[in-house]
């Protein structure tokens, strides 16, 4: 099953770093949940594919070149 490239560059970005807090949080606080949050937001980034953007039809990446 091939998955649809549908977040940009910026929203990879932001991905990227509020898994990166999330994580860090997470260990710093104790609170396991916000580990999971941002293995998630991590995962979604590198991927390039948010599952649920796909049901509510939001794709972020521009038609052509933004991979």
């Amino acid at each position: 099953m091939q998955l649809v490239n549908n977040v940009g560059k910026q929203d990879r970005n932001i991905r990227f770093v509020a898994g990166g807090v999330a994580i860090l949080f997470g260990i710093i606080t104790g609170l396991w949940w916000l580990d999971i949050v941002g293995l998630i937001l991590l995962a979604t980034a590198y991927f390039g594919t948010c599952l649920a953007y796909i049901p509510l039809g939001v794709n972020t990446a521009k038609e052509a070149g933004d991979d």
